[in-house]
């Protein structure tokens, strides 16, 4: 791989690095299987890009909104769950699909172009270095900082309440946590965490697409496992920085088996690359640590 390549895969994998730590909140906090980021990245993406190319607003405020309307996506999935009582996994699908129109209304078709328009990453233009070098550097501190913000509200009061909600619902219910309130507010953050992703990746290779959040799902709970797997943490800040390190070797991984030529793989088989990494890792996990098998690796 060129360094061109290389960094162009750190930029991806801190992007997706946001996702990675919206799936955290949402599997591993709060024990809530939650399938509405496959709408809500490219809702976050679809409400950013029309708010830039049809309105003229600034991109950072436009990429804000749309963690706003991920916000409320996920929100809306919890309030089904929740309020009346539909499982979660399926009223992740019903909000994920019923997301997909709504992009289509927004975008006022299946993608909008980022053309010849300022994005986020058109700041740093002036800084005398080129994109390819300077936007995984912009990424990786953002993705730095929304970490550490996320590390320092799970220490709150609020974000202990939100753990004790996901590790047991019945006790948590018990000492005054309001469990229903926890999932609300903590399924819509996480999807407002996937919403910003969406809205970066969108500005950054140019366009919104309705079909950009196929198998985000996967991707986010592939950073988890991998990461937890290679670093496994008892505490919030390593778990965080896991999911992320998670994130940028996952996309390594499968720049890696996309360049192998003897492997056989296209760009057309991300998917499939995707789907057997992830396969690997779950199979890992359960005969044994990722560190383990490097270990014994190690000693042959």
């Amino acid at each position: 791989m060129s360094l061109y390549e290389i960094l162009g895969t750190l930029e991806t994998g801190f992007i997706f690095g946001i996702v990675a730590l919206g799936a955290y909140l949402t599997f591993q906090i709060l024990d809530f299987p939650d399938l509405t980021v496959e709408g809500s990245f490219p809702l976050g993406a679809a409400v950013a890009a029309t708010l830039i190319v049809a309105a003229g607003w600034n991109p950072w405020l436009a990429t804000l909104a749309g963690g706003v309307a991920g916000f409320a996506a996920g929100f809306a999935t919890a309030m089904l769950n929740v309020r009346f009582k539909i499982l979660h996994i399926l009223a992740g699908i019903l909000l994920s699909i019923s997301l997909y129109s709504i992009n289509l209304r927004i975008m006022s078709g299946p993608n909008k172009p980022l053309l010849m328009v300022d994005t986020v990453f058109t700041s740093f233009e002036g800084l005398g270095l080129p994109g390819y070098i300077i936007n995984p550097i912009f990424l990786g501190i953002m993705v730095l900082v929304i970490k550490l913000l996320l590390d320092a509200f799970l220490a709150t009061g609020w974000g202990i309440s939100m753990r004790a909600a996901g590790a047991n619902p019945a006790m948590a219910e018990a000492n005054g946590v309001n469990v229903g309130n926890m999932k609300l507010y903590g399924v819509g953050a996480a999807n407002a965490l996937t919403a910003i992703a969406g809205a970066l990746f969108a500005q950054i290779f140019g366009a919104a697409d309705a079909y950009m959040g196929i198998g985000v799902i996967i991707v986010g709970l592939a950073s988890v496992i991998v990461g937890m797997s290679i670093l496994p943490s008892r505490t919030i800040f390593l778990a965080t920085l896991a999911c992320l390190f998670g994130a940028v070797l996952y996309r390594l991984a499968v720049a890696l088996a996309l360049n192998a030529d003897f492997l056989g793989f296209q760009a057309s088989d991300v998917q499939l690359v995707t789907a057997l990494l992830v396969a690997i890792a779950l199979i890992a996990q359960q005969t044994g640590s990722f560190r383990t098998i490097l270990r014994k690796g190690g000693r042959k």
